[in-house]
């Protein structure tokens, strides 16, 4: 489980520097300062959560069940959160309103919430932390 922990969250990574970069440089002339920094906010909270599934994979401090449950549900929480954003923000450029969709994004943070809470818990329940 931990190397598709790490695996996933080096993707995530690389995923988000390509989409950050994309951001900068094409997508600055294209697209609405607010749209902008849409983009950008789904781009941070991959990022940010490509770290805490790097910090997970290579941490034993919680159960493997509990990992399993936190790995899968950032996955969709990241899935969920910045890839509606990255549609959501580029409703312009690609001529396709994805308003529709908009309702994920939250469920997406909502999950992500799921995920760091779940880490809270199975620390609170190790005993060996001291």
């Amino acid at each position: 489980m931990n190397k598709r922990i790490l695996v996933t969250a080096v993707i995530f990574g690389v995923i988000s520097i390509v989409l950050g970069a994309f951001a900068a440089h094409a997508l600055k002339k294209e697209l609405s300062p607010e749209s902008l920094q849409s983009f950008n906010i789904g781009v941070k909270y991959q990022m940010y959560h490509a770290l805490f599934l790097l910090f997970l994979g290579c941490f034993n401090g919680v159960s493997n069940v509990f990992k399993k449950n936190i790995y899968y549900f950032t996955v969709t929480g990241v899935v969920c959160f910045s890839f509606s954003i990255y549609l959501l923000s580029t409703t312009a450029i690609t001529g396709i309103n994805f308003a529709a969709i908009g309702f994920i994004t939250p469920i997406g943070g909502l999950l992500l919430i799921t995920a760091w809470s779940l880490l809270l818990l199975g620390l609170l329940k190790n005993k060996s932390i001291k």
